[in-house]
């Protein structure tokens, strides 16, 4: 039996422990709250990240931060609750439409296109099930790889149906199931089927089965007509400085990338997917359950190595890009971590980042940011030639290699920039410099022969897209080109 006063002492003591723990635990939420702080300003001022980011940590957020202008013409910065393009994170929420009819019993998985769209082609459309179209394995090939989408089509406002027939019907590519092949006709024509099946805009049931139960008041369908606070503008980040992106209709990305959101509204989402408020548990592992390429519904699994022996993590992530927008949601369930960041520029390092802050929320050792060695090129070229920014590029590796970025990525693109403004030869020696320093990818091969198409050097395209194609024996668009070219 314990005294009174023992009691007393026990309590007070058991307060201060409590006390002590609660104080320690603030102090190490606010240790990686000021890392994450000054990794994603770091982003920011060398021109890598514009936007917002929310990161959340056993369920709670612990940062929430906007950095640069939602407008750049009237000088509007970004905040919590600035509206973006949230692009292919979009599909998750079709994914969950689509769910929520299969828990309904008004949709099957296994059931083809044309029991929901009976007018689609039946030869192809007898053969690609819901799943299917879920899981990017339709074999029904993608709009956007068509090669004239973004310069003569994109501008165009379609009805659901006359864009399905026009431009989600195409050939099958390969057997239904049997290959993962990323694909935005599919998800516009499981759009299509929520319309079918319900009887109603997919734009009205998202809003009814998803945004108005969660009280995501900041998320919506996207399109230019109606006036929609806090909207941000999307920006190219070009080599001379940013540019208002390509007007795109927003009825083309449709269920596969029109929804608006912000970092606020996207937290509530991840919140709402460790309950039952909108899919029972049953069909939730359903749609968390990795198929081809470990894609799920809508969703990429896949395991995180910490550096820790034997410890990973399980990632749920997707991406999202759209004309001046980037996007990327990453849930680490088994602790209820979330990271997502919203992008009004184009192409920023957000898969870098995000690697960076999972680490920091489990305390490991992370990779700071690097400045692009991009700009300093162009400047080069522009004030000396192209002859003194290989040099220099050279230089630069050898010396201020912890400081500037040499990914192969990063001149891969810059050599598309060059050639978006006329500047072939640069174009072609910055492709050439990618070739030499990163001999293995098929794809800086690819890039090199499309660049001397465009000089017309067709012997020297020849040469690379067989090269790429050594490299990357599925590269299709090498095997295509390959055939025009020998056939003249």
């Amino acid at each position: 039996m314990i005294k009174p006063q023992s009691k007393l002492t026990f309590r007070v003591f058991l307060f201060l422990t409590l006390t002590l723990l609660v104080s320690a635990n603030n102090a190490f939420a606010n240790e990686k709250k000021s890392q994450i702080e000054n990794l994603v300003q770091k982003y920011n001022d060398y021109g890598k990240f514009t936007g917002s980011v929310l990161v959340s940590q056993s369920g709670k957020i612990i940062f929430k931060k906007s950095y640069g202008l939602a407008n750049m013409e009237w000088n509007i910065p970004n905040s919590p609750d600035t509206k973006f393009r949230i692009a292919s994170l979009t599909k998750q929420f079709t994914s969950m439409l689509i769910m929520q009819l299969v828990q309904d019993n008004k949709i099957k998985l296994d059931a083809k296109i044309t029991a929901y769209i009976p007018d689609y082609r039946k030869d192809t459309g007898d053969k690609v099930t819901v799943h299917h179209l879920l899981t990017h394995t339709s074999g029904i090939p993608s709009y956007t790889s068509l090669p004239d989408f973004f310069s003569d089509i994109s501008r165009d406002p379609y009805s659901v149906d006359d864009f399905t027939k026009k431009y989600c019907s195409g050939e099958l590519e390969f057997e239904p199931g049997s290959t993962f092949r990323y694909n935005n006709s599919g998800y516009f024509l499981l759009g299509n089927i929520i319309e079918k099946v319900t009887g109603k805009t997919y734009q009205d049931v998202l809003q009814e089965k998803i945004f108005t139960p969660l009280g995501m008041k900041n998320s919506g369908f996207d399109n230019v007509k109606p006036l929609i606070k806090n909207r941000a503008s999307g920006y190219t980040n070009s080599l001379d400085g940013y540019t208002n992106a390509n007007y795109l209709d927003m009825s083309l990305p449709y269920a596969a990338g029109s929804i608006y959101s912000t970092v606020e509204d996207l937290y509530l989402w991840d919140q709402a997917l460790y309950t039952e408020k909108l899919l029972n548990n049953k069909n939730k592992v359903i749609m968390f359950t990795p198929y081809l390429k470990n894609y799920s519904y809508g969703w990429g699994v896949k395991d995180i190595e910490l550096t820790e022996p034997n410890h990973k993590i399980k990632s749920i992530a997707h991406s999202g890009g759209i004309n001046g927008f980037q996007t990327l949601i990453t849930r680490l369930p088994q602790d209820q971590h979330m990271i997502v960041q919203l992008n009004n520029t184009g192409g920023a390092a957000l898969n870098e980042m995000t690697d960076a802050i999972i680490r920091i929320l489990y305390g490991e050792a992370f990779d700071e940011p690097k400045k692009s060695i991009v700009s300093v090129l162009y400047k080069t070229i522009k004030e000396k030639g192209i002859d003194s920014a290989i040099r220099l590029y050279h230089d630069l590796k050898e010396s201020k290699s912890n400081e500037y970025e040499f990914a192969e990525h990063h001149l891969n693109n810059m050599g598309y920039q060059l050639l978006e403004i006329n500047k072939v030869v640069e174009a072609i020696e910055i492709m050439k410099l990618n070739t030499i320093e990163h001999p293995e990818s098929g794809n800086a091969y690819d890039s090199l022969g499309e660049a001397y198409l465009v000089n017309d050097q067709k012997a020297q395209a020849l040469k690379s897209y067989k090269k790429s194609l050594e490299l990357e024996p599925d590269n299709k668009h090498a095997v295509t080109v390959i055939k025009e070219i020998e056939s003249k």
